[in-house]
Protein backbone atom coordinates (compact mmCIF):
# COMPACT_ATOMS: atom_id res chain seq x y z
CA UNK A 1 0.00 0.00 0.00
CA UNK A 2 0.76 3.46 -0.86
CA UNK A 3 -0.50 6.80 0.41
CA UNK A 4 -0.05 10.68 -0.51
CA UNK A 5 -2.03 13.89 0.09
CA UNK A 6 -3.57 15.10 -2.79
CA UNK A 7 -4.24 18.91 -2.80
CA UNK A 8 -6.94 19.77 -4.83
CA UNK A 9 -7.45 23.44 -3.42
CA UNK A 10 -7.39 26.35 -1.10
CA UNK A 11 -10.56 28.57 -0.17
CA UNK A 12 -12.38 30.72 2.80
CA UNK A 13 -14.70 30.40 5.02
CA UNK A 14 -15.98 32.79 7.52
CA UNK A 15 -14.09 32.27 10.96
CA UNK A 16 -16.81 32.60 13.13
CA UNK A 17 -18.98 29.65 11.54
CA UNK A 18 -16.00 27.63 11.97
CA UNK A 19 -15.93 27.90 15.58
CA UNK A 20 -19.21 28.51 16.38
CA UNK A 21 -20.13 30.23 20.05
CA UNK A 22 -16.45 30.55 20.44
CA UNK A 23 -15.28 33.79 20.42
CA UNK A 24 -12.96 35.49 17.83
CA UNK A 25 -10.48 36.42 20.15
CA UNK A 26 -9.76 33.20 21.39
CA UNK A 27 -10.10 31.14 18.17
CA UNK A 28 -7.91 33.51 16.02
CA UNK A 29 -5.21 32.67 17.88
CA UNK A 30 -4.54 29.48 15.69
CA UNK A 31 -6.53 30.95 12.37
CA UNK A 32 -6.45 33.90 11.82
CA UNK A 33 -9.08 35.71 9.73
CA UNK A 34 -8.07 38.26 7.22
CA UNK A 35 -10.26 42.03 7.31
CA UNK A 36 -13.29 40.28 6.09
CA UNK A 37 -12.99 37.59 9.01
CA UNK A 38 -12.31 34.58 6.08
CA UNK A 39 -9.64 31.65 7.30
CA UNK A 40 -7.97 29.56 4.97
CA UNK A 41 -9.12 26.53 4.43
CA UNK A 42 -7.67 23.66 2.22
CA UNK A 43 -9.30 20.66 0.51
CA UNK A 44 -7.14 17.93 0.90
CA UNK A 45 -7.93 14.63 -0.20
CA UNK A 46 -6.19 11.18 -0.15
CA UNK A 47 -4.78 9.13 -2.85
CA UNK A 48 -4.26 5.41 -1.84
CA UNK A 49 -2.38 2.53 -4.09
CA UNK A 50 -3.69 -1.04 -2.63
CA UNK A 51 -3.25 -3.88 -5.31
CA UNK A 52 -4.99 -3.44 -8.13
CA UNK A 53 -7.15 -0.32 -6.66
CA UNK A 54 -6.76 3.14 -6.45
CA UNK A 55 -8.49 4.66 -4.49
CA UNK A 56 -9.38 8.56 -3.94
CA UNK A 57 -10.73 9.72 -0.90
CA UNK A 58 -13.06 13.19 -1.18
CA UNK A 59 -12.35 14.76 -4.13
CA UNK A 60 -12.51 18.66 -3.25
CA UNK A 61 -14.61 21.54 -5.10
CA UNK A 62 -14.44 20.37 -8.12
CA UNK A 63 -14.99 23.03 -11.30
CA UNK A 64 -18.27 22.75 -12.22
CA UNK A 65 -20.06 25.21 -10.73
CA UNK A 66 -20.83 29.05 -11.42
CA UNK A 67 -17.98 32.17 -11.17
CA UNK A 68 -20.91 33.30 -8.60
CA UNK A 69 -20.93 30.28 -6.64
CA UNK A 70 -16.65 30.43 -6.45
CA UNK A 71 -16.88 33.83 -5.27
CA UNK A 72 -18.97 33.25 -2.10
CA UNK A 73 -15.57 30.66 -1.21
CA UNK A 74 -12.43 33.16 -2.47
CA UNK A 75 -10.44 30.27 -3.94
CA UNK A 76 -6.73 31.21 -3.85
CA UNK A 77 -3.83 28.98 -4.70
CA UNK A 78 -2.12 26.55 -7.80
CA UNK A 79 -3.68 23.92 -6.46
CA UNK A 80 -5.79 21.21 -8.12
CA UNK A 81 -6.41 17.54 -8.72
CA UNK A 82 -5.56 16.93 -12.02
CA UNK A 83 -2.49 18.40 -11.51
CA UNK A 84 -1.94 16.71 -8.09
CA UNK A 85 -2.98 13.38 -9.31
CA UNK A 86 -0.55 14.23 -12.76
CA UNK A 87 2.97 14.89 -10.22
CA UNK A 88 2.41 11.14 -9.28
CA UNK A 89 2.04 9.56 -12.49
CA UNK A 90 -1.90 9.54 -12.72
CA UNK A 91 -4.62 10.36 -14.47
CA UNK A 92 -8.80 10.52 -13.14
CA UNK A 93 -9.22 7.82 -15.56
CA UNK A 94 -7.13 5.27 -13.21
CA UNK A 95 -8.82 6.10 -9.98
CA UNK A 96 -11.09 2.51 -9.59
CA UNK A 97 -12.75 3.75 -6.51
CA UNK A 98 -13.60 7.05 -5.22
CA UNK A 99 -14.76 7.18 -1.26
CA UNK A 100 -17.02 9.97 -0.07
CA UNK A 101 -17.00 10.65 3.56
CA UNK A 102 -19.75 12.61 3.13
CA UNK A 103 -21.79 14.89 0.03
CA UNK A 104 -21.42 18.41 0.99
CA UNK A 105 -20.13 19.98 -2.07
CA UNK A 106 -16.27 20.92 -0.42
CA UNK A 107 -16.32 16.65 -0.39
CA UNK A 108 -18.13 15.45 -3.16
CA UNK A 109 -17.82 17.95 -6.13
CA UNK A 110 -14.84 17.00 -8.19
CA UNK A 111 -16.76 13.64 -9.03
CA UNK A 112 -19.53 15.20 -11.32
CA UNK A 113 -17.98 17.57 -14.31
CA UNK A 114 -19.27 19.08 -17.36
CA UNK A 115 -18.57 17.29 -20.80
CA UNK A 116 -16.35 19.22 -23.25
CA UNK A 117 -19.22 21.28 -24.81
CA UNK A 118 -20.79 21.83 -21.21
CA UNK A 119 -24.10 20.82 -22.67
CA UNK A 120 -24.66 17.69 -19.90
CA UNK A 121 -22.86 16.72 -16.79
CA UNK A 122 -20.67 13.61 -16.75
CA UNK A 123 -18.61 11.56 -14.27
CA UNK A 124 -15.35 12.70 -13.48
CA UNK A 125 -13.81 9.43 -12.74
CA UNK A 126 -15.46 7.44 -15.46
CA UNK A 127 -13.83 3.96 -14.70
CA UNK A 128 -14.41 4.16 -10.77
CA UNK A 129 -16.85 2.88 -8.04
CA UNK A 130 -18.14 5.83 -5.95
CA UNK A 131 -18.34 4.86 -2.31
CA UNK A 132 -21.11 6.27 0.20
CA UNK A 133 -23.56 4.85 2.67
CA UNK A 134 -27.69 4.00 2.63
CA UNK A 135 -28.22 6.09 5.59
CA UNK A 136 -26.05 9.45 4.80
CA UNK A 137 -27.26 9.18 0.86
CA UNK A 138 -31.06 9.48 2.19
CA UNK A 139 -30.59 12.04 4.04
CA UNK A 140 -28.54 14.18 1.72
CA UNK A 141 -30.75 13.64 -1.33
CA UNK A 142 -33.71 14.48 1.20
CA UNK A 143 -31.81 17.25 2.62
CA UNK A 144 -33.41 19.44 5.83
CA UNK A 145 -33.18 23.13 5.60
CA UNK A 146 -29.95 23.37 7.36
CA UNK A 147 -27.95 21.55 5.10
CA UNK A 148 -29.81 21.86 1.44
CA UNK A 149 -27.55 24.58 0.12
CA UNK A 150 -24.84 21.69 1.49
CA UNK A 151 -25.91 19.19 -0.84
CA UNK A 152 -26.15 20.06 -4.33
CA UNK A 153 -28.33 17.93 -6.37
CA UNK A 154 -26.12 18.48 -9.52
CA UNK A 155 -23.11 16.60 -7.48
CA UNK A 156 -25.31 13.98 -6.22
CA UNK A 157 -27.79 12.57 -8.36
CA UNK A 158 -25.99 11.76 -11.37
CA UNK A 159 -23.41 9.38 -9.39
CA UNK A 160 -26.34 7.13 -8.88
CA UNK A 161 -27.83 7.69 -12.81
CA UNK A 162 -24.10 7.05 -14.13
CA UNK A 163 -24.43 3.54 -12.60
CA UNK A 164 -21.55 4.54 -10.00
CA UNK A 165 -23.18 4.53 -6.83
CA UNK A 166 -22.13 1.71 -3.96
CA UNK A 167 -22.60 1.82 -0.61
CA UNK A 168 -20.87 0.76 2.23
CA UNK A 169 -22.96 -1.31 4.69
CA UNK A 170 -23.67 -0.18 8.50
CA UNK A 171 -21.39 -2.44 9.75
CA UNK A 172 -18.57 -0.15 8.00
CA UNK A 173 -17.75 -3.47 5.93
CA UNK A 174 -15.88 -3.04 2.81
CA UNK A 175 -13.22 -4.08 -0.07
CA UNK A 176 -10.90 -0.92 0.28
CA UNK A 177 -8.45 -2.23 2.72
CA UNK A 178 -9.34 0.29 5.92
CA UNK A 179 -11.55 0.33 8.29
CA UNK A 180 -14.36 3.04 8.61
CA UNK A 181 -15.67 5.42 11.71
CA UNK A 182 -19.33 6.34 11.46
CA UNK A 183 -19.84 9.94 13.36
CA UNK A 184 -23.15 11.95 13.11
CA UNK A 185 -22.44 15.45 15.07
CA UNK A 186 -21.49 16.99 11.85
CA UNK A 187 -23.94 15.18 9.45
CA UNK A 188 -26.00 11.74 9.15
CA UNK A 189 -23.41 9.11 8.61
CA UNK A 190 -20.13 10.80 8.05
CA UNK A 191 -17.59 8.57 7.44
CA UNK A 192 -13.83 8.41 8.34
CA UNK A 193 -11.18 5.88 6.81
CA UNK A 194 -8.94 4.75 9.43
CA UNK A 195 -6.00 2.97 8.37
CA UNK A 196 -2.96 1.16 9.58
CA UNK A 197 -0.38 2.42 7.45
CA UNK A 198 3.78 1.29 7.90
CA UNK A 199 2.83 -0.09 11.28
CA UNK A 200 0.96 3.53 12.26
CA UNK A 201 -2.78 4.21 12.52
CA UNK A 202 -4.03 7.23 10.15
CA UNK A 203 -6.98 8.56 10.46
CA UNK A 204 -8.96 10.69 7.84
CA UNK A 205 -10.35 13.38 9.61
CA UNK A 206 -13.03 15.14 7.11
CA UNK A 207 -15.28 17.37 9.05
CA UNK A 208 -14.80 15.94 12.87
CA UNK A 209 -11.72 17.63 13.03
CA UNK A 210 -11.23 20.72 10.33
CA UNK A 211 -8.08 22.43 11.10
CA UNK A 212 -5.65 21.98 14.82
CA UNK A 213 -7.90 24.65 16.02
CA UNK A 214 -10.48 22.51 16.52
CA UNK A 215 -8.99 20.45 19.34
CA UNK A 216 -10.78 21.61 22.50
CA UNK A 217 -13.60 20.24 22.50
CA UNK A 218 -16.13 23.34 22.13
CA UNK A 219 -14.42 24.43 19.74
CA UNK A 220 -17.77 23.22 16.85
CA UNK A 221 -18.36 24.36 13.70
CA UNK A 222 -21.92 26.62 13.29
CA UNK A 223 -22.28 24.09 10.75
CA UNK A 224 -22.72 21.15 12.59
CA UNK A 225 -26.69 19.82 12.52
CA UNK A 226 -25.89 18.42 15.84
CA UNK A 227 -22.86 20.03 18.09
CA UNK A 228 -23.51 18.30 21.42
CA UNK A 229 -23.39 14.79 19.59
CA UNK A 230 -19.88 16.21 17.90
CA UNK A 231 -18.67 17.26 20.70
CA UNK A 232 -18.99 13.72 22.33
CA UNK A 233 -17.97 11.99 19.23
CA UNK A 234 -14.78 14.28 19.34
CA UNK A 235 -14.10 13.21 23.08
CA UNK A 236 -14.47 9.66 22.31
CA UNK A 237 -11.98 9.46 19.83
CA UNK A 238 -9.68 12.09 20.54
CA UNK A 239 -9.24 10.23 23.85
CA UNK A 240 -8.30 6.91 21.81
CA UNK A 241 -6.21 8.93 19.21
CA UNK A 242 -3.77 9.97 22.29
CA UNK A 243 -3.93 6.82 23.92
CA UNK A 244 -2.76 5.25 20.52
CA UNK A 245 -0.56 7.56 18.91
CA UNK A 246 -2.81 8.33 15.87
CA UNK A 247 -1.79 10.15 13.30
CA UNK A 248 -4.71 12.57 12.25
CA UNK A 249 -4.97 13.51 8.84
CA UNK A 250 -6.38 16.78 8.33
CA UNK A 251 -8.61 17.41 5.12
CA UNK A 252 -9.29 21.37 5.70
CA UNK A 253 -5.96 22.93 7.71
CA UNK A 254 -4.64 24.85 5.26
CA UNK A 255 -1.29 24.44 6.99
CA UNK A 256 -0.88 21.00 8.72
CA UNK A 257 -1.19 17.87 6.81
CA UNK A 258 -0.87 15.36 10.06
CA UNK A 259 -1.11 16.01 13.37
CA UNK A 260 -0.89 14.54 16.84
CA UNK A 261 -2.85 14.36 20.20
CA UNK A 262 -1.58 13.77 23.83
CA UNK A 263 -3.47 13.78 27.31
CA UNK A 264 -2.94 17.30 29.45
CA UNK A 265 -4.62 18.17 32.02
CA UNK A 266 -7.16 20.82 30.27
CA UNK A 267 -7.97 17.76 28.26
CA UNK A 268 -7.07 15.80 24.96
CA UNK A 269 -4.45 18.58 23.08
CA UNK A 270 -1.79 19.55 19.86
CA UNK A 271 0.92 17.30 20.71
CA UNK A 272 2.53 17.73 17.41
CA UNK A 273 2.24 18.61 13.65
CA UNK A 274 3.68 16.85 10.31
CA UNK A 275 3.98 16.88 6.98
CA UNK A 276 3.30 13.41 5.37
CA UNK A 277 6.47 12.58 4.14
CA UNK A 278 8.22 13.72 7.24
CA UNK A 279 6.43 10.69 9.03
CA UNK A 280 5.89 8.08 5.89
CA UNK A 281 7.85 7.52 2.77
Amino acid sequence: MKIYPIETGNFKLDGGAMFGVVPKTIWQKTNPADANNLIDMSMRCMLIENGQQLILIDTGLGAKQSEKFFSYYYLYGDFSLNSSLKKLGYHRDDITDVFLTHLHFDHCGGVIEWNTSKSMLQPAFKNAKIWSNNAHWKWATEPNPREKASFLKENIFPIEENGQLNFIDNNGQNSLGFDILFMDGHTEKQMLPKITYQGKTIVFMADLLPTIGHIPLPYVMGYDTRPLLTIKEKDNFLKEAADNNYYLFLEHDAHHELCTVMHTEKGVRLKNTHKFIDIFN
